[in-house]
């Protein structure tokens, strides 16, 4: 069999309320979530010896990586050994609430299923998503959905609200450090913790039946841009810590117009843009901010 590539999209949080905290540790939200058309490519060779490379030395080839967890679970949900050489092309940084690692696993698991005949059916692949990472499961469809639970609860977009969405052309920026995710939810618990013994503090979570209302109020109103999504309750609880994320955004603001957000729980901001917007100009305004590493791209949503 010819080698296999697979594209790996990016993704944005272009509506992010974290509701609650559940009994299991995790954490509820409600998402609307799109991908990109920037993101990695995934590269299998079909054999039966297993390896795995990676573009970017910094991150981890080893049994960590998402990629590596996907065979195995396959191998385990197929009872064949893991194997295929593999090859990751990493464009999407670690730690920027872009969904990089989530969409590698997935890529990985179609490109198994592909290669082995399409032994599991849908809902099995869903499954062993889910068991991968709260955000796996919405790399399994090709346009936007609503995401609820933990993220294992995938709902496409109609077709109406979806084309308010597809084509949209967004600046992705993102400085050089990651926001853990594993930090940021527990911030949520930690702050929480805290409302709960104090007056006056706002509490970070927002509720189910607000989320869900503000979500279904842009759903219905078809004249509304995808601008009028905008919320993402992470940025109370990153933006306390990590200044250089409202500082960059309000200059940002200031300066050009432009109304940027936090996606996930960041590291990376976004801002939806036109064709007229001065990309060049803000991109070198961002890195004289941020330095010369920082990401700055352009891309739209898939």
């Amino acid at each position: 069999m010819r080698p296999i590539s697979l594209f790996a999209p990016a993704k944005l949080n272009l509506f992010l309320a974290v509701t609650g905290r559940r009994a299991d540790g995790f954490h509820d939200l409600v998402s609307l979530v799109a991908p990109l058309d920037f993101g990695d490519t995934l590269e299998l060779e079909p054999n039966e010896q297993y390896s795995l490379t990676c573009s970017d030395p910094t991150l981890a080839a080893d049994d960590t990586n998402l990629v590596a967890k996907a065979a195995q679970a396959f191998a385990e949900a197929t009872g064949r050994p893991r194997a295929g050489s593999w090859r990751l092309n990493k464009r999407v940084p670690v730690g920027a609430g872009l969904g990089g690692g989530s969409s590698d696993a997935v890529a990985a698991l179609k490109a198994l299923n592909e290669w082995r005949g399409r032994p599991l059916a849908p809902a099995k692949l869903h499954e062993l998503a889910a068991g991968l990472g709260s955000d796996c499961p919405l790399f399994l469809h090709e346009g936007p959905v609503i995401i609820r639970g933990r993220g294992e609860r995938v709902t496409p977009l109609e077709v109406e609200a979806a084309q308010r969405l597809r084509g949209r052309r967004v600046l992705i920026f993102k400085p050089d450090f990651p926001v853990p995710t594993a930090w940021a939810y527990g911030q949520f618990a930690r702050d929480a913790f805290q409302d709960a013994g104090s007056s006056g503090r706002p509490r970070p979570y927002l509720s189910e039946a607000d989320a869900e209302a503000r979500l279904a109020a842009w759903l219905a109103d078809t004249a509304a841009p995808a601008e009028a999504l905008a919320l993402n309750n992470f940025e109370r609880v990153v933006f306390a810590k990590y200044l250089a994320l409202p500082a960059m955004l309000a200059e940002l603001r200031d300066e050009f117009g432009l109304a940027g957000r936090l996606s996930g729980s960041g590291s990376a901001c976004f801002a939806l843009i036109d064709d007229s917007t001065p990309v060049d100009a803000i991109a070198g305004h961002i890195r004289r901010g941020w330095g010369s590493s920082a990401l700055v791209t352009t891309a739209r949503l898939a």
